[in-house]
């Protein structure tokens, strides 16, 4: 059997991408809510607010961690498998990348010791300081990142000349059409992933009743801000649609399984999408809804797949079924805050064990949302790597074998199984651990850890005893 480099790359690709954005897609989130804490500690003196801040801090240098060495071979990836599109899109992906590692990844970097090390050793005023910098820096990160991502969604203010992409208009290359949608899109999931992790674990805590009164008020916090989040992300979501109905109208029609331009489209619930016969071989769906939803009428007319011939059509089972898990799993979302709402009634919410264990397996439910969003993002454009521009073939490196594409595919397989199962070690040794009543992290000097991941006490960090029997 012949090995063809291009798929064996796409492949690798997307299991690099996805596997490395469920830390950003977290990390983003939860440093904004341990600079919350820090902040609520530094107001208040309450105690509570700074065990909370002190153990969710561990959790995200592990996070951090991983996700810094999950990002790494990304950028590798451009030069060893898309040497086409590295040489033709440098003008562009170049400075935009080294923007994200000045303004964003130094920032990050900086201060990150600071909030790692520094409690009990500098002002707190400082630390808090310390924490918001950190803060900033991963919105920062994901503006160029995304910036640059949705360039080649939607690529403006540039023109493709001698195979070689040349910027015309910078401000419209780094703010363009798909920019905005995308970016508060990705935001809003980033709080999203956040707030029911946290929510998720405290409910877990609250169980097995420990640290009750912490727990309670970190609980309290997240179901406020899903109550708020959850509904703005599905509005967000729907200009984000319209926006992309108006430059990627073949993307939508897969999302929407609908295969003929046509008015009065249903919304599909169900449908087994037959590329190959170009049309649904079973549909359950809600007429016009889809016509209403896209166009704002009954009778709207909706672009159909079949508009583009087979070879610049994405595989449209995969768009339309991720689609419909990352939707499903966002009306969940807001279901579960909006139970959270009606039991704080007479503090039930607290005390509810079902909806307690609800929260807990809600955690993981953002992180698959996310990866099914990136789907739909990505292989809805397929087969353009810059939309309209280049293809995917035009910009795998010409001389990659097949042989060479699935030696590397398998060397990340195995690596980030490592990486993963590492990590899944550490968070779980965090979490079983939990926060502390007093003692060596809350108040006067603070037992330092002799590297990040010493936030997790494993056998590395024990202290020798002078008996070495022992």
């Amino acid at each position: 059997m012949e090995l063809d480099p291009l798929l064996l790359s796409r492949m690798q690709f997307a299991f690099v991408v996805s596997f490395h954005a469920i830390f950003p897609v977290f990390t983003i989130g939860l440093a904004s809510y341990i600079a919350v804490l820090n902040g609520l500690f530094y107001r208040t003196e309450n105690p509570a607010w700074e065990r909370l801040a002190v153990f969710w801090t561990k959790v995200f240098a592990v996070v951090f961690g991983m996700g810094v060495v999950s990002g790494i071979v990304m950028s590798f990836q451009f030069g060893t498998n898309w040497s086409n599109f590295s040489y033709a899109a440098a003008n562009f992906l170049g400075p935009m990348l080294s923007y994200e590692v000045v303004t964003a990844f130094f920032l990050e970097a900086a201060f990150l010791g600071v909030l790692l090390f520094g409690r009990g050793k500098v002002p707190q005023g400082v630390h808090l300081f310390a924490a918001i910098m950190v803060a900033i820096g991963t919105f920062i990160s994901s503006f160029w990142i995304l910036s640059a991502n949705s360039w080649m969604q939607t690529p403006v203010g540039a023109e493709l000349i001698g195979n070689r992409f040349h910027i015309t208009d910078w401000s419209d290359a780094i703010f363009n059409p798909s920019f905005p949608y995308r970016f508060t899109h990705m935001v809003l999931a980033s709080f999203l992933t956040g707030g029911f992790v946290v929510a998720g674990v405290s409910a877990w805590y609250l169980l097995i009743g420990r640290d009750v009164g912490a727990n309670k008020k970190a609980l309290s916090m997240c179901l406020w801000l899903l109550l708020v989040l959850a509904p703005t992300q599905a509005l967000v979501g729907d200009f984000h649609g319209l926006n992309t109905l108006e430059h990627q109208p073949t993307k939508v029609a897969a999302m929407e399984g609908n295969w003929e331009t046509r008015s009065h489209v249903p919304l599909l619930l169900f449908a087994i999408p037959d590329q190959a016969a170009q049309t649904n071989r079973f549909e359950i769906g809600i007429p016009s809804l889809a016509s209403v939803i896209l166009a704002h009428d009954p009778a709207g007319v909706v672009p159909g797949i079949s508009e583009m011939p087979p070879e610049q059509q994405p595989p449209v089972w995969l768009v339309f079924w991720s689609f419909r898990i990352m939707v499903a799993l966002g009306f969940l979302m807001i279901a579960v805050a909006l139970v959270g709402l009606w039991l704080r009634r007479g503090g039930r919410v607290y005390e509810h064990r079902g909806f307690l264990q609800l929260l807990r397996l809600m955690s993981v439910t953002p992180f698959i949302a996310v990866l099914a969003g990136w789907f739909v993002t990505e292989t809805g454009r397929a087969p353009w790597l810059v939309y309209g521009m280049m293809t995917h073939a035009e910009a795998v490196t010409p001389s990659l074998t097949g042989g060479m594409a699935l030696f590397t595919l398998i060397g990340y397989v195995v690596v980030y199984a490592v990486v993963f199962w590492a990590g899944i070690y550490y968070l779980t040794r965090v979490v079983r651990s939990g926060m502390q009543e007093g003692g060596e992290e809350i108040g006067g000097e603070v037992e330092r850890p002799m590297r990040p991941f010493s936030a997790s006490h494993t056998p590395f960090d024990d202290v020798p005893t002078s008996n070495p029997s022992k």
